[in-house]
Protein backbone atom coordinates (compact mmCIF):
# COMPACT_ATOMS: atom_id res chain seq x y z
CA UNK A 1 0.00 0.00 0.00
CA UNK A 2 1.21 3.47 -0.36
CA UNK A 3 2.18 5.75 1.79
CA UNK A 4 -0.86 8.67 2.43
CA UNK A 5 1.43 12.13 2.66
CA UNK A 6 -0.85 15.40 2.96
CA UNK A 7 0.25 18.65 0.95
CA UNK A 8 -0.51 21.88 2.35
CA UNK A 9 -0.55 25.49 1.77
CA UNK A 10 -1.14 27.97 4.55
CA UNK A 11 -4.71 29.38 6.39
CA UNK A 12 -6.42 31.40 4.06
CA UNK A 13 -4.65 30.21 1.49
CA UNK A 14 -4.04 32.75 -1.25
CA UNK A 15 -3.45 30.99 -5.54
CA UNK A 16 0.37 30.37 -4.70
CA UNK A 17 -0.76 27.84 -1.43
CA UNK A 18 -3.70 25.99 -3.59
CA UNK A 19 -1.66 25.88 -6.66
CA UNK A 20 1.14 24.33 -5.42
CA UNK A 21 -0.38 22.19 -3.14
CA UNK A 22 -2.18 20.67 -6.09
CA UNK A 23 1.15 20.74 -8.27
CA UNK A 24 3.65 19.47 -6.10
CA UNK A 25 1.10 16.32 -5.61
CA UNK A 26 1.41 15.67 -9.16
CA UNK A 27 5.02 15.00 -9.32
CA UNK A 28 5.33 13.15 -5.88
CA UNK A 29 2.69 11.30 -7.00
CA UNK A 30 4.81 10.73 -10.62
CA UNK A 31 8.12 10.48 -9.04
CA UNK A 32 8.18 8.91 -5.80
CA UNK A 33 5.25 6.02 -5.91
CA UNK A 34 3.27 7.96 -3.12
CA UNK A 35 -0.48 8.42 -2.30
CA UNK A 36 0.34 12.32 -1.94
CA UNK A 37 -3.22 14.35 -1.30
CA UNK A 38 -3.39 17.90 -1.50
CA UNK A 39 -5.69 19.37 0.94
CA UNK A 40 -6.54 23.10 2.35
CA UNK A 41 -7.20 24.43 5.72
CA UNK A 42 -9.23 27.19 4.17
CA UNK A 43 -11.55 28.66 1.61
CA UNK A 44 -10.05 29.34 -2.17
CA UNK A 45 -9.91 32.99 -3.07
CA UNK A 46 -12.14 34.43 -6.25
CA UNK A 47 -9.25 34.38 -7.93
CA UNK A 48 -8.10 31.14 -7.12
CA UNK A 49 -11.27 29.89 -8.01
CA UNK A 50 -11.06 31.58 -11.41
CA UNK A 51 -7.81 29.58 -11.93
CA UNK A 52 -9.05 26.21 -11.06
CA UNK A 53 -12.33 26.52 -12.94
CA UNK A 54 -9.87 27.54 -16.11
CA UNK A 55 -8.04 24.47 -16.09
CA UNK A 56 -10.86 22.28 -14.91
CA UNK A 57 -8.90 21.37 -11.90
CA UNK A 58 -11.07 20.64 -8.59
CA UNK A 59 -10.01 22.29 -4.90
CA UNK A 60 -8.13 20.33 -2.61
CA UNK A 61 -9.96 18.84 -0.08
CA UNK A 62 -10.63 20.67 3.05
CA UNK A 63 -9.30 19.27 6.18
CA UNK A 64 -10.02 20.86 9.54
CA UNK A 65 -7.22 19.29 11.56
CA UNK A 66 -4.18 16.91 11.39
CA UNK A 67 -4.18 15.30 14.28
CA UNK A 68 -4.02 11.79 14.83
CA UNK A 69 -7.47 9.77 14.24
CA UNK A 70 -9.32 6.72 15.15
CA UNK A 71 -8.89 5.95 11.33
CA UNK A 72 -5.09 6.36 11.48
CA UNK A 73 -4.53 3.28 14.73
CA UNK A 74 -4.20 -0.10 13.81
CA UNK A 75 -7.26 -1.73 14.81
CA UNK A 76 -8.38 -5.28 15.36
CA UNK A 77 -10.58 -6.03 11.88
CA UNK A 78 -13.12 -8.66 13.87
CA UNK A 79 -15.77 -9.56 11.53
CA UNK A 80 -19.07 -8.64 12.72
CA UNK A 81 -21.60 -10.73 13.61
CA UNK A 82 -25.68 -11.23 13.14
CA UNK A 83 -28.33 -11.40 15.72
CA UNK A 84 -29.18 -15.32 14.92
CA UNK A 85 -25.68 -16.04 15.05
CA UNK A 86 -25.04 -18.62 17.53
CA UNK A 87 -23.19 -18.85 20.54
CA UNK A 88 -20.84 -21.61 19.04
CA UNK A 89 -20.29 -19.52 16.20
CA UNK A 90 -19.19 -16.50 18.28
CA UNK A 91 -16.83 -17.91 20.39
CA UNK A 92 -14.74 -19.57 17.52
CA UNK A 93 -14.64 -16.07 15.60
CA UNK A 94 -13.24 -14.99 19.10
CA UNK A 95 -10.86 -17.63 19.22
CA UNK A 96 -9.75 -17.68 15.62
CA UNK A 97 -9.05 -13.88 15.74
CA UNK A 98 -7.85 -13.48 19.40
CA UNK A 99 -10.26 -11.50 20.57
CA UNK A 100 -13.32 -11.25 23.66
CA UNK A 101 -15.59 -9.13 21.96
CA UNK A 102 -17.69 -8.80 18.48
CA UNK A 103 -19.83 -6.39 17.55
CA UNK A 104 -22.87 -7.11 16.14
CA UNK A 105 -25.07 -5.56 13.02
CA UNK A 106 -28.16 -6.28 11.81
CA UNK A 107 -29.52 -7.15 7.87
CA UNK A 108 -27.90 -3.84 6.62
CA UNK A 109 -24.39 -4.40 8.24
CA UNK A 110 -25.82 -1.37 10.19
CA UNK A 111 -24.19 -1.68 14.06
CA UNK A 112 -26.45 -3.06 16.90
CA UNK A 113 -25.14 -4.18 20.03
CA UNK A 114 -21.71 -5.73 21.29
CA UNK A 115 -21.37 -9.66 22.21
CA UNK A 116 -18.65 -10.42 24.94
CA UNK A 117 -16.46 -13.63 26.31
CA UNK A 118 -18.49 -12.33 29.25
CA UNK A 119 -21.87 -12.70 27.99
CA UNK A 120 -21.17 -16.19 26.65
CA UNK A 121 -20.07 -17.52 29.93
CA UNK A 122 -22.52 -16.11 31.70
CA UNK A 123 -24.87 -17.96 29.63
CA UNK A 124 -22.88 -21.54 30.94
CA UNK A 125 -23.50 -20.39 34.66
CA UNK A 126 -26.84 -20.84 34.05
CA UNK A 127 -27.13 -24.13 32.92
CA UNK A 128 -29.98 -24.96 35.62
CA UNK A 129 -32.27 -23.39 33.21
CA UNK A 130 -33.58 -26.27 30.53
CA UNK A 131 -36.18 -23.83 28.90
CA UNK A 132 -32.83 -21.71 27.91
CA UNK A 133 -33.55 -22.63 24.13
CA UNK A 134 -37.30 -21.44 24.74
CA UNK A 135 -36.17 -18.47 25.83
CA UNK A 136 -33.79 -17.48 23.56
CA UNK A 137 -35.58 -18.49 20.61
CA UNK A 138 -33.09 -20.53 19.08
CA UNK A 139 -33.43 -21.79 15.64
CA UNK A 140 -33.39 -25.55 14.58
CA UNK A 141 -30.48 -24.33 12.32
CA UNK A 142 -28.35 -23.18 14.96
CA UNK A 143 -29.26 -26.82 16.78
CA UNK A 144 -28.10 -28.69 13.92
CA UNK A 145 -25.16 -26.43 12.68
CA UNK A 146 -23.83 -26.65 17.32
CA UNK A 147 -24.69 -30.28 17.30
CA UNK A 148 -22.32 -30.79 13.78
CA UNK A 149 -25.23 -32.06 13.31
CA UNK A 150 -27.73 -34.10 9.99
CA UNK A 151 -31.45 -32.82 9.72
CA UNK A 152 -33.24 -36.04 9.47
CA UNK A 153 -36.94 -34.50 9.43
CA UNK A 154 -37.85 -30.84 10.58
CA UNK A 155 -41.57 -29.81 11.26
CA UNK A 156 -41.60 -26.78 9.05
CA UNK A 157 -44.96 -25.32 10.76
CA UNK A 158 -43.32 -25.18 14.11
CA UNK A 159 -42.28 -21.88 14.31
CA UNK A 160 -40.36 -21.81 17.67
CA UNK A 161 -39.49 -24.44 20.66
CA UNK A 162 -41.60 -24.01 23.72
CA UNK A 163 -40.39 -26.86 25.92
CA UNK A 164 -37.71 -27.45 28.29
CA UNK A 165 -34.14 -29.68 26.84
CA UNK A 166 -34.20 -33.32 28.78
CA UNK A 167 -31.34 -36.23 28.25
CA UNK A 168 -34.13 -39.66 28.24
CA UNK A 169 -31.60 -41.54 30.22
CA UNK A 170 -34.27 -43.89 31.81
CA UNK A 171 -37.03 -46.33 30.65
CA UNK A 172 -39.79 -45.13 28.58
CA UNK A 173 -42.45 -45.03 30.88
CA UNK A 174 -40.45 -42.72 33.60
CA UNK A 175 -39.49 -40.50 30.85
CA UNK A 176 -43.25 -39.98 30.03
CA UNK A 177 -44.12 -38.97 33.81
CA UNK A 178 -41.55 -36.02 33.23
CA UNK A 179 -41.82 -34.85 29.87
CA UNK A 180 -44.45 -31.88 28.61
CA UNK A 181 -45.44 -31.11 24.86
CA UNK A 182 -42.78 -29.81 22.93
CA UNK A 183 -39.86 -30.21 25.27
CA UNK A 184 -36.87 -31.08 23.33
CA UNK A 185 -35.52 -34.35 23.73
CA UNK A 186 -32.00 -35.94 23.64
CA UNK A 187 -31.57 -39.92 23.75
CA UNK A 188 -29.86 -42.93 22.45
CA UNK A 189 -30.62 -45.66 20.06
CA UNK A 190 -33.67 -47.09 22.00
CA UNK A 191 -36.50 -47.71 19.69
CA UNK A 192 -38.79 -47.52 22.60
CA UNK A 193 -37.51 -44.53 23.92
CA UNK A 194 -37.54 -42.45 20.68
CA UNK A 195 -41.38 -43.65 19.90
CA UNK A 196 -42.19 -42.39 23.66
CA UNK A 197 -40.28 -39.20 23.23
CA UNK A 198 -42.77 -38.71 20.20
CA UNK A 199 -45.73 -40.08 21.46
CA UNK A 200 -45.02 -37.36 24.15
CA UNK A 201 -45.53 -34.78 21.72
CA UNK A 202 -42.21 -33.46 22.11
CA UNK A 203 -41.14 -30.74 19.48
CA UNK A 204 -37.54 -31.85 18.63
CA UNK A 205 -35.65 -35.64 19.09
CA UNK A 206 -31.84 -35.40 18.67
CA UNK A 207 -30.37 -38.61 18.45
CA UNK A 208 -26.83 -38.85 19.72
CA UNK A 209 -23.72 -41.53 18.41
CA UNK A 210 -25.13 -40.40 14.40
CA UNK A 211 -27.47 -44.16 14.75
CA UNK A 212 -30.15 -44.05 12.05
CA UNK A 213 -33.57 -43.62 12.43
CA UNK A 214 -36.05 -46.53 11.44
CA UNK A 215 -38.50 -45.85 8.73
CA UNK A 216 -41.24 -46.89 11.39
CA UNK A 217 -39.79 -44.07 13.75
CA UNK A 218 -39.34 -41.51 11.07
CA UNK A 219 -42.96 -41.96 9.94
CA UNK A 220 -44.43 -41.68 13.39
CA UNK A 221 -42.39 -38.55 13.85
CA UNK A 222 -43.59 -36.60 10.77
CA UNK A 223 -47.35 -37.78 12.29
CA UNK A 224 -46.84 -36.08 15.13
CA UNK A 225 -44.39 -33.21 14.12
CA UNK A 226 -41.66 -34.06 15.85
CA UNK A 227 -38.38 -33.21 14.07
CA UNK A 228 -35.53 -35.45 14.48
CA UNK A 229 -31.60 -34.77 14.56
CA UNK A 230 -28.91 -37.14 14.80
CA UNK A 231 -25.53 -36.30 16.04
CA UNK A 232 -22.32 -38.16 16.56
CA UNK A 233 -21.86 -36.54 20.18
CA UNK A 234 -22.51 -38.85 22.86
CA UNK A 235 -25.73 -37.51 25.33
CA UNK A 236 -22.90 -35.99 28.06
CA UNK A 237 -21.10 -33.54 24.96
CA UNK A 238 -24.49 -33.24 23.06
CA UNK A 239 -26.07 -32.00 26.60
CA UNK A 240 -23.50 -29.58 26.65
CA UNK A 241 -23.09 -28.47 23.75
CA UNK A 242 -26.78 -27.41 22.62
CA UNK A 243 -26.75 -24.53 24.78
CA UNK A 244 -23.96 -22.96 22.26
CA UNK A 245 -26.93 -22.75 19.93
CA UNK A 246 -28.70 -19.97 21.48
CA UNK A 247 -28.54 -16.62 19.49
CA UNK A 248 -26.45 -14.16 19.61
CA UNK A 249 -28.79 -11.63 20.27
CA UNK A 250 -30.25 -13.71 23.48
CA UNK A 251 -26.84 -12.70 25.65
CA UNK A 252 -25.45 -9.61 23.55
CA UNK A 253 -25.58 -6.03 24.97
CA UNK A 254 -27.78 -3.33 23.51
CA UNK A 255 -27.38 -0.35 25.66
CA UNK A 256 -25.00 1.81 26.67
CA UNK A 257 -22.33 0.77 24.29
CA UNK A 258 -19.10 2.81 24.02
CA UNK A 259 -18.31 3.52 20.61
CA UNK A 260 -16.27 5.69 18.75
CA UNK A 261 -16.17 6.81 15.09
CA UNK A 262 -13.33 6.47 12.86
CA UNK A 263 -13.05 10.57 12.54
CA UNK A 264 -12.67 11.12 16.06
CA UNK A 265 -9.03 12.21 17.29
CA UNK A 266 -7.13 10.25 19.53
CA UNK A 267 -6.45 12.66 22.32
CA UNK A 268 -10.79 12.55 22.84
CA UNK A 269 -10.40 8.70 22.77
CA UNK A 270 -8.23 8.63 25.14
CA UNK A 271 -10.22 10.35 27.59
CA UNK A 272 -12.74 8.54 27.57
CA UNK A 273 -11.07 5.49 27.77
CA UNK A 274 -9.69 6.64 30.60
CA UNK A 275 -13.06 6.91 32.42
CA UNK A 276 -14.70 3.72 31.54
CA UNK A 277 -13.45 0.11 32.05
CA UNK A 278 -14.72 -2.10 28.88
CA UNK A 279 -11.57 -3.99 27.12
CA UNK A 280 -12.94 -3.29 23.82
CA UNK A 281 -14.46 -0.64 21.98
CA UNK A 282 -16.50 -0.77 18.36
CA UNK A 283 -15.30 1.34 15.84
CA UNK A 284 -17.98 3.15 13.48
CA UNK A 285 -17.76 5.00 9.70
CA UNK A 286 -20.65 7.82 9.39
CA UNK A 287 -23.17 5.56 8.44
CA UNK A 288 -22.59 3.23 11.68
CA UNK A 289 -20.94 0.35 9.85
CA UNK A 290 -18.45 -1.45 11.74
CA UNK A 291 -14.68 -0.78 10.80
CA UNK A 292 -13.08 -3.05 13.68
CA UNK A 293 -12.74 -2.63 17.66
CA UNK A 294 -10.08 -0.65 19.26
CA UNK A 295 -8.19 -1.51 22.72
CA UNK A 296 -6.10 0.89 24.96
CA UNK A 297 -3.24 -1.16 23.45
CA UNK A 298 -4.51 0.21 20.12
CA UNK A 299 -3.28 3.70 21.05
CA UNK A 300 0.33 2.61 21.33
CA UNK A 301 -0.06 1.95 17.29
CA UNK A 302 -1.09 5.39 16.54
CA UNK A 303 0.58 6.45 13.63
CA UNK A 304 1.10 10.29 12.88
CA UNK A 305 -0.22 11.87 9.58
CA UNK A 306 2.56 12.32 7.09
CA UNK A 307 2.81 16.14 5.79
CA UNK A 308 4.65 18.47 3.24
CA UNK A 309 4.36 22.11 3.87
CA UNK A 310 4.27 24.42 1.27
CA UNK A 311 4.40 27.99 0.77
CA UNK A 312 4.85 28.92 4.65
CA UNK A 313 6.78 27.48 7.40
CA UNK A 314 5.61 28.88 10.51
CA UNK A 315 3.22 27.13 12.70
CA UNK A 316 0.91 29.62 13.17
CA UNK A 317 -0.09 29.47 9.44
CA UNK A 318 -0.38 26.16 9.06
CA UNK A 319 -3.01 23.29 10.06
CA UNK A 320 -4.33 22.55 13.13
CA UNK A 321 -2.53 19.13 14.62
CA UNK A 322 0.71 19.89 12.99
CA UNK A 323 2.32 18.88 16.11
CA UNK A 324 1.11 15.38 16.21
CA UNK A 325 1.67 15.12 12.36
CA UNK A 326 5.38 13.70 10.49
CA UNK A 327 6.48 16.64 8.52
CA UNK A 328 8.51 15.26 5.65
CA UNK A 329 9.76 18.25 3.45
CA UNK A 330 9.08 21.86 3.49
CA UNK A 331 8.95 24.15 0.31
CA UNK A 332 8.69 27.60 0.74
CA UNK A 333 9.85 31.34 -0.43
CA UNK A 334 9.32 33.00 2.97
CA UNK A 335 11.55 33.64 5.72
CA UNK A 336 12.42 30.85 7.95
CA UNK A 337 10.36 30.98 11.60
CA UNK A 338 9.19 28.37 14.39
CA UNK A 339 9.41 25.19 12.80
CA UNK A 340 10.11 22.76 14.53
CA UNK A 341 11.05 18.41 13.44
CA UNK A 342 12.03 15.47 15.25
CA UNK A 343 14.56 14.81 12.45
CA UNK A 344 16.12 16.06 9.20
CA UNK A 345 14.22 16.92 6.70
CA UNK A 346 13.99 17.79 2.90
CA UNK A 347 13.61 21.69 3.05
CA UNK A 348 13.97 23.87 0.28
CA UNK A 349 13.60 27.25 0.65
CA UNK A 350 14.59 30.21 -1.86
CA UNK A 351 14.57 33.67 -2.36
CA UNK A 352 11.87 34.06 -5.39
CA UNK A 353 8.97 35.30 -5.88
CA UNK A 354 6.67 32.30 -5.45
CA UNK A 355 6.80 28.82 -4.20
CA UNK A 356 5.63 27.77 -7.72
CA UNK A 357 8.34 28.76 -9.39
CA UNK A 358 10.53 26.40 -7.10
CA UNK A 359 8.02 23.45 -7.90
CA UNK A 360 8.42 23.90 -11.59
CA UNK A 361 11.80 23.99 -11.31
CA UNK A 362 12.08 20.56 -9.04
CA UNK A 363 9.43 19.16 -12.34
CA UNK A 364 12.67 20.19 -14.61
CA UNK A 365 15.27 19.19 -12.44
CA UNK A 366 14.04 15.94 -12.48
CA UNK A 367 13.05 15.91 -15.64
CA UNK A 368 9.56 15.47 -15.70
CA UNK A 369 6.67 17.31 -17.28
CA UNK A 370 4.15 18.91 -15.48
CA UNK A 371 0.79 18.08 -16.91
CA UNK A 372 -0.90 20.54 -18.80
CA UNK A 373 -3.20 21.49 -15.74
CA UNK A 374 -0.12 20.96 -13.24
CA UNK A 375 1.75 23.98 -15.68
CA UNK A 376 -1.36 26.52 -15.89
CA UNK A 377 -1.57 26.01 -11.84
CA UNK A 378 1.98 26.77 -11.53
CA UNK A 379 2.06 30.11 -14.05
CA UNK A 380 -1.27 31.21 -12.23
CA UNK A 381 0.53 31.53 -9.01
CA UNK A 382 3.45 32.67 -10.36
CA UNK A 383 1.71 35.87 -12.02
CA UNK A 384 -0.34 36.38 -8.63
CA UNK A 385 2.23 36.15 -6.42
CA UNK A 386 4.53 38.49 -8.32
CA UNK A 387 1.98 40.93 -9.88
CA UNK A 388 2.88 39.64 -13.47
CA UNK A 389 6.59 40.60 -12.32
CA UNK A 390 5.86 44.61 -11.13
CA UNK A 391 6.22 43.20 -7.16
CA UNK A 392 9.82 43.25 -6.11
CA UNK A 393 9.84 39.52 -4.81
CA UNK A 394 10.11 39.02 -8.55
CA UNK A 395 13.30 37.63 -9.86
CA UNK A 396 14.85 36.33 -13.40
CA UNK A 397 14.06 32.82 -12.30
CA UNK A 398 10.34 33.18 -11.74
CA UNK A 399 10.48 34.38 -14.94
CA UNK A 400 12.16 31.90 -16.56
CA UNK A 401 9.87 29.07 -14.89
CA UNK A 402 6.43 31.55 -15.73
CA UNK A 403 8.26 31.43 -19.65
CA UNK A 404 8.57 27.26 -19.70
CA UNK A 405 5.06 27.17 -17.81
CA UNK A 406 3.14 28.98 -20.34
CA UNK A 407 4.19 27.30 -23.13
CA UNK A 408 3.44 23.88 -21.85
CA UNK A 409 -0.06 25.79 -20.21
CA UNK A 410 -0.54 27.24 -23.94
CA UNK A 411 -1.71 30.49 -22.09
CA UNK A 412 -0.14 33.80 -22.80
CA UNK A 413 1.28 35.39 -19.60
CA UNK A 414 -0.53 38.77 -20.15
CA UNK A 415 -4.00 38.10 -21.47
CA UNK A 416 -4.49 35.42 -18.55
CA UNK A 417 -3.15 37.71 -16.41
CA UNK A 418 -5.77 40.59 -16.76
CA UNK A 419 -8.58 37.85 -16.87
CA UNK A 420 -7.25 36.48 -13.29
CA UNK A 421 -6.53 39.87 -11.70
CA UNK A 422 -9.84 41.22 -12.98
CA UNK A 423 -11.99 38.22 -11.64
CA UNK A 424 -10.30 38.27 -8.64
CA UNK A 425 -10.11 41.97 -7.68
CA UNK A 426 -13.57 42.86 -7.53
CA UNK A 427 -15.36 44.12 -4.71
CA UNK A 428 -18.69 43.85 -5.46
CA UNK A 429 -20.70 41.59 -4.08
CA UNK A 430 -17.56 40.49 -1.23
CA UNK A 431 -18.49 41.03 2.43
CA UNK A 432 -15.66 42.38 4.29
CA UNK A 433 -14.88 39.59 6.38
CA UNK A 434 -14.51 37.61 2.49
CA UNK A 435 -11.87 40.26 1.77
CA UNK A 436 -10.18 40.78 5.00
CA UNK A 437 -9.45 37.12 5.06
CA UNK A 438 -9.01 36.43 1.39
CA UNK A 439 -5.10 36.32 1.79
CA UNK A 440 -4.48 37.09 6.06
CA UNK A 441 -1.26 35.56 7.90
CA UNK A 442 -0.44 36.21 11.60
CA UNK A 443 3.03 36.88 12.47
CA UNK A 444 4.79 37.03 15.80
CA UNK A 445 7.15 39.86 15.76
CA UNK A 446 9.16 40.25 19.14
CA UNK A 447 6.64 38.80 21.13
CA UNK A 448 4.12 41.08 19.35
CA UNK A 449 0.86 39.76 17.40
CA UNK A 450 0.47 41.29 14.30
CA UNK A 451 -1.62 40.01 11.27
CA UNK A 452 -1.73 41.17 7.77
CA UNK A 453 -4.15 41.20 5.36
CA UNK A 454 -3.48 41.50 1.53
CA UNK A 455 -5.83 42.05 -1.12
CA UNK A 456 -5.06 42.81 -4.74
CA UNK A 457 -7.32 45.39 -6.55
CA UNK A 458 -7.82 47.08 -10.17
CA UNK A 459 -10.15 49.12 -8.55
CA UNK A 460 -9.19 50.79 -5.37
CA UNK A 461 -11.75 53.75 -5.10
CA UNK A 462 -14.65 50.75 -4.91
CA UNK A 463 -13.59 50.30 -1.77
CA UNK A 464 -14.56 53.57 0.00
CA UNK A 465 -18.17 52.87 0.35
CA UNK A 466 -16.81 49.50 2.75
CA UNK A 467 -13.67 51.12 4.53
CA UNK A 468 -16.19 52.38 7.68
CA UNK A 469 -17.10 48.85 7.88
CA UNK A 470 -14.02 47.00 7.07
CA UNK A 471 -12.43 49.33 10.04
CA UNK A 472 -15.36 48.14 12.47
CA UNK A 473 -14.39 44.32 11.50
CA UNK A 474 -10.89 44.59 12.19
CA UNK A 475 -11.22 47.01 15.87
CA UNK A 476 -13.22 43.76 16.87
CA UNK A 477 -11.28 41.26 15.18
CA UNK A 478 -8.08 42.75 17.18
CA UNK A 479 -10.07 42.92 20.07
CA UNK A 480 -11.25 39.81 20.48
CA UNK A 481 -8.31 37.90 18.93
CA UNK A 482 -5.80 40.18 21.45
CA UNK A 483 -3.94 41.46 18.45
CA UNK A 484 -1.20 44.40 19.02
CA UNK A 485 -1.37 45.51 15.55
CA UNK A 486 -3.68 44.49 12.55
CA UNK A 487 -3.33 46.07 8.77
CA UNK A 488 -5.25 45.30 6.29
CA UNK A 489 -3.25 46.19 2.57
CA UNK A 490 -5.43 46.99 -0.63
CA UNK A 491 -2.98 46.87 -3.22
CA UNK A 492 -3.20 48.47 -6.68
CA UNK A 493 -1.97 46.45 -8.96
CA UNK A 494 -2.24 49.78 -11.59
CA UNK A 495 -0.83 52.09 -9.74
CA UNK A 496 2.06 49.54 -7.78
CA UNK A 497 1.20 50.99 -4.31
CA UNK A 498 -0.98 50.12 -1.33
CA UNK A 499 -3.58 51.95 0.99
CA UNK A 500 -2.73 50.49 4.45
CA UNK A 501 -5.64 50.45 7.14
CA UNK A 502 -4.06 49.52 10.35
CA UNK A 503 -5.80 49.53 14.05
CA UNK A 504 -4.96 48.42 17.07
CA UNK A 505 -2.52 49.55 20.19
CA UNK A 506 0.79 49.99 17.96
CA UNK A 507 -0.41 51.52 15.12
CA UNK A 508 2.69 53.71 15.62
CA UNK A 509 4.81 50.84 13.98
CA UNK A 510 3.11 51.68 10.76
CA UNK A 511 4.19 54.78 11.09
CA UNK A 512 7.48 54.07 11.47
CA UNK A 513 8.12 51.45 9.44
CA UNK A 514 6.90 53.31 6.01
CA UNK A 515 7.25 56.87 6.97
CA UNK A 516 3.58 58.08 6.55
CA UNK A 517 1.08 60.05 8.89
CA UNK A 518 -2.21 57.40 9.78
CA UNK A 519 -5.41 59.70 8.70
CA UNK A 520 -8.91 58.01 9.93
CA UNK A 521 -6.59 54.60 10.01
CA UNK A 522 -5.12 54.75 6.69
CA UNK A 523 -2.45 55.94 4.84
CA UNK A 524 -1.20 55.46 1.32
CA UNK A 525 2.10 54.23 0.47
CA UNK A 526 3.45 53.89 -3.18
CA UNK A 527 5.66 51.17 -4.86
CA UNK A 528 4.36 49.02 -1.28
CA UNK A 529 3.39 45.44 -3.24
CA UNK A 530 5.32 42.47 -1.13
CA UNK A 531 3.85 41.96 2.52
CA UNK A 532 6.59 39.02 2.82
CA UNK A 533 9.82 42.13 1.40
CA UNK A 534 8.20 45.47 2.54
CA UNK A 535 6.05 45.11 4.80
CA UNK A 536 6.95 42.69 7.46
CA UNK A 537 11.17 43.17 7.48
CA UNK A 538 10.31 47.39 8.16
CA UNK A 539 7.79 46.48 10.66
CA UNK A 540 10.50 44.31 12.84
CA UNK A 541 12.72 47.07 12.33
CA UNK A 542 10.13 49.62 13.63
CA UNK A 543 9.65 47.15 16.45
CA UNK A 544 13.28 46.28 16.99
CA UNK A 545 14.00 50.57 16.99
CA UNK A 546 10.74 51.11 19.55
CA UNK A 547 12.56 48.71 22.70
Amino acid sequence: MKDVVYITGHKNPDTDSICSALAYAEFKNKSAGLNAIPIRIGEVSRETQFVLDYFGVKKPRFVESLKAQVKDLNMDKVPPVYPETSLKTAWTLMKKNNVKTLPVVDNDDTFIGLVSLSNLTTTYMDIWDNYILAKSNTSFENIVDTLAGKSIYQNKDLEKYTGKILVAAMEPNSLRKIMEPGDIVICGNREDNQEAIIEGKASLMIVTGNHDISPEVLEKAKNKGCSIITTPYDSFTAARMIIQSIPVRYVMTTEEIIHFKDTDYVEDVKSVMAKTRFRNYPVLDNNNKVLGTISRYHLISQVNKKVILVDHNEISQSVEGLEDAEIIEVIDHHRIADLQTGNPIYFRNEPVGCTASIIASIFFENGIRPSKQAAGLLASAIISDTLLFKSPTATNFDRIMLNRLTKIADIDAEEYAKEMFKAGTSFAGRSVDEIFNTDFKVFTLLDNKIGVAQVSTMDLEGFNSLKDEMLAYMEEKCHTEKFDLLMLLLTDIIQNGSQVIAVGDKTEYVTKAFNVTLKDNSAYVPNLLSRKKQVIPPLTAAIEASK
